[in-house]
């Protein structure tokens, strides 16, 4: 097979920023995620990323990512042998051997975990995901999309606790895995979604984890170079940077395994005179400028520190931060009429229709 590049522990560093750029505030911190790669790789080797094209069409291939909310995941932190334990499980229940691990969202904690599943397996990392960016349920992915089950799922916590799904739908399986998942302490480790080679071709958003190393590379290159590192990553993305303010305001809580909340934004500079606010549920799902929507799922809201370009997650908003709010497109799967109905803004309750961005 193939090896499109080698990941060493040292290239984690750029991975997470990268990762914590696409998740749009959520995902989990990409800070605990990379330690834990890093981790991994030190002890087991180097990762060998592999393009979706190189697997046999008879191939397993098997997601792996953490659950829960991003509020819960920074103070309770994994024991480190729940996700190869998840993930051992699950290859014992389909009764052969996995070939190849997946990431299930290429955002914030999840853009790292499987990281360190592929260093402790031995087995290539495909260098794609199920969603381009982080969204917060488990039926939120592109293999939904594909028809594949989510199940059999392996759910793991750092008690030692592990739980076995079989579910109707995928639906079914973000309800049970969620109550589980807060009953778990608010956070778990999972192995799920296992489907052939031929399947991921169709179904994976390809080059994500690719992605995350070159933003995280060109945010350190911008930087030493002196560059503006918002406008490069701007660019890079094709984004519209669509406001510059310091946060007035936050509301946040931690409610049914969820980070929900929302974050207003007094303009600054060129946006002195205007705000934004910005609703969250793990994820940045839609902003309001003026009053007036701008942005909505399944389109990418990320918030960067103003000077220094690095991404800032929902859980880490405070009062005072200046910040530059950036809106990109996203994959074109979530664009589709299966895509909206799954991601769209009417699913979260929005009442309004999702107008593409232009980019």
């Amino acid at each position: 097979m193939k090896i499109t590049r080698t990941i060493h522990a040292e290239d984690m560093e750029d991975i997470a920023i990268g990762g914590a750029i696409l998740g749009t505030g959520g995902g989990g911190d990409p800070y605990v995620g990379k330690l834990m790669a890093q981790q991994a790789i030190r002890k087991h080797g180097p990762v060998k990323l592999v393009d979706v094209e190189q697997l046999p069409d008879d191939a397993l291939v098997v997601p792996v990512c953490m659950m829960g909310a991003p509020t819960v995941m920074t103070e309770k932190l994994p024991q480190g042998d729940e996700l190869m334990h998840a993930f051992r499980q699950l290859e014992q229940l389909l009764g052969r051997k996995i070939d190849a691990v997946l990431c299930g969202e290429a955002g914030g904690i999840n853009s790292t975990t499987p990281f360190v599943v592929a260093a402790a397996s031995g087995l290539p990392l495909v260098d794609g995901d199920g969603m381009g960016r982080a969204y917060p349920e488990l039926q939120m992915v592109t293999f939904t999309i594909h028809n594949v089950p989510a199940t059999p799922m392996v759910l793991c916590d750092d008690k030692g606790n592990s739980l076995v799904l079989e579910t109707v739908s995928n639906a079914w399986t973000e309800r049970l895995a969620r109550a589980a998942t807060v009953e778990m302490g608010g956070s778990a480790l999972l192995a799920f979604y296992p489907m052939s080679g031929a399947t991921a071709k169709k179904a994976v958003v390809r080059g994500t984890l690719s992605l995350c190393a070159k933003l995280g590379q060109t945010l350190r290159e911008t930087r030493a170079g002196h560059g503006d590192p918002v406008e490069t990553i701007a660019a890079m993305l094709g984004a519209d940077i669509i406001f510059h303010g310091r946060v007035g305001d936050i509301e946040r809580r931690t409610v049914g395994g969820f980070a929900r909340g929302k974050a207003h934004f007094d303009g600054v500079e060129a946006w002195k005179g205007h705000s934004l606010r910005l609703d969250f549920q793990n994820e940045f799902l839609m902003a309001e400028r003026d009053g007036k929507v701008l942005v909505t799922t399944p389109d990418l809201i990320t918030v960067l520190e103003a000077e220094s370009g690095n991404p800032v997650t929902a859980d880490s908003l405070r009062y005072g931060l200046r910040l530059m709010a950036l809106a990109f497109p996203s994959n074109p799967q979530w664009r589709t009429p299966a895509g909206l109905a799954l991601v769209g803004p009417r699913y979260f309750g929005y009442d309004v229709d999702y107008t593409p961005c232009t980019k």
